[in-house]
């Protein structure tokens, strides 16, 4: 046998080692979830999890919380029984790429990136990482971001036992005013401190967790010299007072807003 053959043949013993190995730590974790793992997402995505789950990130991974058309969001637990979100982007449609594109390639931070699936739904990922991890030492409540590895995420779990907490729109709000006030305050911070634009801001994104909001979903959230930071400012504003105001809050108009939250540079 050719040095090349013996090294072709030793590749595809180990990688189906690795796959055994893959298989047998999910079941040594107890993942109740892993023959619905195995029919929903490709090698890669397992592996990726597995090495999370190698790392100490990972101890378990229960059901599913939330599953949308590029995304799935399971409930799990680390190794110091903290209870996890992990969301898992899958392989994307040609329209979700065509949403994202905006949102990525407008940003300064990813310049020069390729444009095909698997790089930008790693990029996409890791814009999540990020951006959470900008709003959070910015003092805004999100999600604690924990861990980011090709197209998993892994954060804190907002909620208890597996059921993630009311969004905005769901919650009982009984203090609908302070509520507003202090999404506001965590948009100001977000352009001041953390210099970025949510983009998507709305009482689908946001949750309301022991009587405070918590943002959420903030993979689109862009840089403020985004060429559309502007744009995307006002329309989350726009949003906030419009769901508010319904709710009989009295509302700063948004040009008052976006002069305060800008410093007038507009």
């Amino acid at each position: 046998m050719s040095i090349d053959a013996y090294k072709r043949v030793e590749k595809k013993l180990e990688h189906e080692e690795k796959t055994y190995e893959t298989q047998q730590l999910m079941k040594e974790k107890r993942s109740e979830e892993y023959e619905v793992l195995e029919e929903v997402f490709d090698r890669s995505t397992l592996m990726t999890i597995y090495e999370l789950m190698n790392k100490g990130v990972i101890a378990e991974i229960h059901g599913v919380v939330k599953a949308g058309k590029e995304s799935r969001i399971y409930w799990g637990v680390s190794q110091e029984g903290e209870d996890l979100a992990i969301k898992i982007y899958l392989t994307v449609s040609a329209e979700f790429r065509k949403g994202m594109l905006p949102y990525i390639l407008g940003d300064p931070r990813f310049k020069g990136l390729r444009r095909s699936s698997r790089a930008l739904i790693f990029a996409w990922a890791q814009k999540e990482f990020k951006n959470l991890h900008l709003a959070y030492e910015a003092g805004v409540r999100v999600p604690k971001p924990i861990a980011v590895l090709n197209n998993v995420l892994v954060m804190e779990f907002i909620g208890e036992e597996g059921i993630s907490a009311p969004t905005l729109r769901e919650a009982e709000i009984k203090r609908p005013k302070s509520i507003y006030q202090t999404l506001i305050s965590y948009v100001d911070k977000l352009y001041k401190e953390a210099k970025l634009v949510h983009g998507d801001l709305s009482e689908y994104n946001v949750m309301i967790w022991e009587g405070e909001p918590v943002i959420f979903d903030v993979s689109q959230a862009v840089s403020i010299r985004h060429p559309n930071a502007i744009q995307y400012l006002v329309r989350d504003l726009n949003n906030l007072n419009r769901f508010f105001r319904r709710l009989g809050v009295t509302v700063t108009p948004v040009d008052d807003l976006l002069r305060r939250i800008t410093g007038g540079q507009i």
